[in-house]
């Protein structure tokens, strides 16, 4: 039987590469959007821990320093948050954006391997039926020569 060859094998592997490589990408903007969600996490935990210390300060005492200290900071990780959230809207951004090519690279690596299977098919086909026809000459020459 011949050795199958596939012309097109080049753009396969292309398309493999980039699939591979569009599966990285994901895996990073993954990784990054599940960072910044715990850095959002984190701010807002501090938040809660910088109120819960600001009731216990005006429930124990009354240092008006402390106490407005505290709504400082709590001021501040308000702002933190907010950018945060930003930052957690960019990562889900840049994250669907990854989805979405490796989504479309998937799409085309299948596309050429199911066109690589119908030329293995018809390569298949090709073989047997060549093989046929050699089988029948051989029989046809033997019957011939008796």
């Amino acid at each position: 039987m011949a050795k199958f060859i596939y012309r097109m094998q080049s753009i396969l592997d292309i398309k493999n590469k980039i699939t591979e490589q569009a599966r990285m990408e994901f895996a990073a903007a993954r990784m990054h959007l599940t960072e910044q969600e715990e850095k959002l996490q984190r701010l807002v935990d501090r938040k809660e821990g910088y109120e819960k210390r600001g009731r216990e300060l005006r429930k124990n005492s009354l240092k008006v320093m402390d106490i407005m200290e505290n709504g400082d900071a709590i001021a501040r990780m308000e702002e933190f948050i907010l950018l945060q959230k930003e930052q957690v809207k960019r990562a889900e951004a840049e994250f669907e954006l990854a989805r979405q090519k490796l989504q479309i690279a998937m799409q085309e690596s299948k596309t050429q391997e199911k066109l690589r299977e119908k030329a293995f098919d018809e390569f298949v086909k090709e073989e047997n039926a060549r093989e046929a026809k050699e089988v029948d000459e051989l029989v046809s020459y033997t019957h011939g020569r008796k």
